[in-house]
């Protein structure tokens, strides 16, 4: 056993095309020391939430160093030390219509180019990330997830008020995210054989278990591991087995995964941007009560995908800009945009969405901080940036942008609240970047970057 290592990309074969990727093993590597720090950020995650704040709910009271978390991020407390709350970031390079100019800029920096039609003028942080950290060492240079994604006006299709992500090479193409839980999973960590064309045989085979398909083969390694190892490659191939369990609950909406006759038993439509309407008045109310285990399914395949290298760059994006989706696990029964401002501003509904918003983040961060990565957690090699298309719902405003840093990469210092003078948020999407050892000084549109933030290591 001395003399047995495994490569940090090995996976676990079975039977015909199924292959699981395994976690960081003690054998496949020296013996890393608890404390170890890494030099540099070695994984990004990005989260969208639509609409803003309350920035007076928001915003935390006290110090630096001693404060308390406002109303809608106090579910975060358990891992207010995990966090870095900014204050006083502008979105400056934000210009061209209200909400599409926003999460355009968000990642990339620049204003929309032709408003209220066109796109950025530059790559997204996350792709530029990717491109420096990702080439030849994972599978996926990067992973766009969306839930509920292309409402209203988007009517299911990619325009400028529902795309985050900017390609790292000039023309700069706009990067749709993947929308469909069953379809990432199985691209992700798992395929059946591409060669069984017979529906009846695969929506067979989709009712068992992808563990199934390991044969003898995991008995064999396991034999082979220490206890540690045996410990870490039995909790990740449980939770493998959980997100299953979970997505046989979601009848799938793929053609290789309906019933024989053709009858739908989905409560989710990963596609019902399709069906929407300008105003939102058309509800998929199915589909909207099924976004809370979407998400969470989501959220689970991305820490998942980063923690087996998969990917070592992510986006999340909880709906688009136009946020038409129903509520009901709250009791909100219009959509989102209708709580901004279609309605009229109702702030006590809109605390209620945000809040849920960072229940979700709480899930988010402390599952990437059970992940043990030999020494350290996932998050704590990682950097996690949430953030938004404006500040304020009513006027669209996007000075005192809520955003947020989580993780420990790149020497981030966290369970802190640090305030700024009105300045560019470009100078925190540079700042970003020299987590993860990129040494530019400026980045998006230079009329909006006046240099790296100080007090973020």
């Amino acid at each position: 056993m001395s003399n047995f290592r495994l490569s940090r990309r090995a996976v676990l074969r079975g039977a015909g095309a199924i292959a699981i990727a395994l976690p960081w093993l003690e054998i496949m590597g020296p013996e890393r020391t608890a404390r170890a720090q890494p030099s540099t950020a070695k994984r990004l995650l990005a989260v969208y939430t639509p609409g803003g704040t309350l920035i007076d709910r928001w915003r935390p009271t006290g110090t630096e160093t001693s404060f308390t978390l406002g109303p809608i991020l106090a579910p975060l407390a358990p891992v207010q030390d995990r966090l870095l709350v900014l204050d006083g970031l502008d979105m400056k390079s934000a210009r061209g219509e209200q909400h599409q100019a926003g999460i355009i800029a968000w990642l990339t920096g620049t204003p929309q180019e032709g408003s209220p039609s066109g796109y950025g003028k530059g790559p997204s942080i996350d792709q530029v990330i990717a491109s420096r950290i990702s080439a030849g060492r994972t599978a996926e240079a990067s992973i766009q997830l969306a839930v509920r994604w292309a409402t209203g006006k988007s009517h299911g299709r990619m325009t400028p008020m529902n795309i985050a992500n900017f390609e790292d090479t000039a023309p700069y193409s706009p990067i749709p995210p993947r929308l469909d839980p069953v379809e990432i999973f199985s691209e992700l960590f798992g395929t059946l054989d591409p060669g069984a064309s017979d529906d009846a045989a695969r929506r067979l085979a989709r009712k068992r278990s992808i563990l199934d398909f390991l044969d003898r083969r995991y008995a064999a390694l396991s034999a082979r591991l220490g206890a540690a190892d045996r410990q870490k490659i039995d909790q990740h191939l449980t939770k493998i087995r959980e997100i299953e369990m979970s997505l046989s609950n979601l009848p799938a909406t793929t053609s290789a995964c309906q019933p024989p006759d053709l009858v739908d038993t989905s409560d989710y439509n990963p596609s019902a941007g399709l069906n929407s309407d300008d105003a939102g008045s058309i509800k998929d109310t199915s589909t909207d009560a099924a976004i809370p285990k979407v998400g969470k399914l989501m959220m689970d395949m991305l820490v998942m995908a980063l923690a087996c290298d998969i990917t070592a760059v992510g986006t999340l994006q909880w709906s688009d800009t136009e946020a038409k989706y129903t509520l009901p696990w709250l009791n909100l029964t219009e959509h989102h945009h209708f709580y901004q401002e279609m309605g009229g501003f109702r702030p006590t509904e809109c605390e209620l969405i945000y809040t849920w918003y960072s229940e979700q983040h709480l899930y988010l961060l402390q599952e990437m901080e059970k992940v043990d990565m030999g020494g350290h957690s996932l998050l704590d090699e990682s950097v996690v940036f949430f953030g938004s298309e404006i500040s304020h719902p009513p006027t669209h405003a996007k000075t005192n942008m809520p955003f947020l840093l989580a993780g420990g990469g790149g020497g981030l210092r966290t369970g802190r609240w640090v305030r700024y003078p009105s300045l560019p948020h470009n100078n925190l999407l540079v700042s970003i970047l020299n987590l993860f050892g990129d040494t530019r000084t400026t980045f998006g549109d230079p009329r909006y970057c006046t240099g790296p933030l100080t007090n973020l290591t």
